[in-house]
């Protein structure tokens, strides 16, 4: 699809999105989620689908990325790959590029974390954390650019601990704030194109992830400590944050640029 017809097709969109408010909000639309195989990002890669987009994810591991492509069926693609290795990051843009041809909406989405009080963070620890979340996160976006149709969106994955100190995390802590700071530049780099980038902060969810963090003695009632923490009394479900990530992509938050979105039932306000 050249320019003109992609202009042509956008202006219909929005032009039947104004008579019908209750149509699918991102119809047309190309996106990328990494860590779009289990939680938060299946989550937001089966809300993009069910709203019309084109999606296509990645994931580390190959089971889990075909029973994610299996279980949302048709409008979605499936690449296996870690977003600290520029190969895989090239092949999964290769694709898309060859597909589509375009992406507008990106998640960068892909991330890991666990438990380690200072006396016991090792450089393997901080190594992990620094390639995925931090180096992954920068050449996630730096590679999808070429792609990116102007006033695009962008949508970071950040967490409520970047503000909120937390035991134990403050490495995954420190990853996630400076996710936070590269959106505030990036906002700037990218003006010119008129593409947003904002940054979404789940609190505790309910997903894989959290679970695997938490240690497995006395898990209820862990888990009911970390409820009494939240001030609307219960953990996030997945969904929540994909509902978040729905509304920075569309058209609805087009003046929406460089915010910090918490989902996390007011937990980082107290």
């Amino acid at each position: 699809m050249n320019l003109g017809s992609r202009v042509n097709a956008r202006l219909h969109h929005l032009f039947l999105q104004q008579r019908h408010p209750n149509m699918k909000k991102l119809v047309g639309k190309v996106a990328v989620v990494t860590g779009g195989s289990a939680g938060i990002g299946y989550a937001i890669a089966k809300r993009f689908v069910a709203e019309g987009a084109t999606v296509f994810i990645m994931s580390r591991r190959q089971t889990e990325l075909d029973a994610a492509v299996q279980g949302i069926g048709k409008g979605i693609t499936g690449v296996c790959g870690d977003v600290s290795v520029m190969a895989d990051l090239d092949r999964l843009y290769g694709l898309v590029k060859d597909e589509t041809g375009h992406i507008d909406i990106l998640c960068a989405n892909a991330a890991c974390g666990s438990y380690a009080p200072i006396d016991a963070v090792t450089e393997g620890h901080v190594d992990q954390m620094l390639s995925t979340n931090v180096k992954g996160t920068v050449f996630t976006v730096q590679k999808a650019l070429p792609l990116m149709t102007d006033g695009g969106s962008i949508i970071l994955t950040g967490s409520m601990v970047s503000i909120v100190g937390t035991p134990m995390l403050g490495i995954y802590s420190a990853t996630k704030a400076a996710v936070r700071s590269l959106a505030r530049s990036w906002i700037l780099d990218l003006r010119p194109r008129r593409i947003r980038v904002n940054v979404v902060s789940p609190g505790p969810t309910r997903t894989p992830g959290l679970f695997s963090m938490l240690p497995a003695e006395n898990l209820e009632a862990v888990m009911q400590g970390v409820i009494n923490g939240v001030p609307s009394g219960r953990v996030g479900e997945p969904e929540d944050v994909a509902n978040a990530a729905l509304f920075l992509a569309s058209q609805e938050a087009s003046f929406i640029n460089g915010i910090e979105l918490f989902v996390d039932g007011g937990t980082a306000q107290i």
